[in-house]
């Protein structure tokens, strides 16, 4: 199960990335700003795009995977380092001593 959910969660990365550079930056349209038009410089941004729903989608799975593997691995499924490591114990205090009569 651990498996499978890493392998969605490695794929959704590498698939937001792809998603957030292929979209345009917000400020890319600044440059039209003396001789064209923006329609989302100054003005409402309109409807979204297909990447940006694309980005919201991936972005969703990434956290619901996240969320799942760190539950997951927060119960103990195998032997952990930690509690299986030896046990330094400190040496014996000597008994005080009694003064004898």
């Amino acid at each position: 199960m651990t498996t499978l959910i890493t392998i969605i969660h490695v794929l959704t990365c590498v698939l937001i990335i792809g998603a957030v550079l292929l979209q345009s930056g917000k400020g890319a349209d600044t440059g039209v700003m003396l001789g064209g038009s923006s329609q989302s410089l100054f003005g409402a941004r309109g409807a979204s795009s297909f990447l940006s729903k694309v980005t919201v989608v991936l972005a969703t799975l990434f956290m619901v995977t996240s969320l799942s593997l760190s539950l997951i691995r927060q119960s103990p499924v195998g032997p952990s380092l930690l509690l299986n490591a030896p046990i330094k114990s400190l040496p014996a205090a000597a008994p005080p001593k009694t003064k004898t009569p």
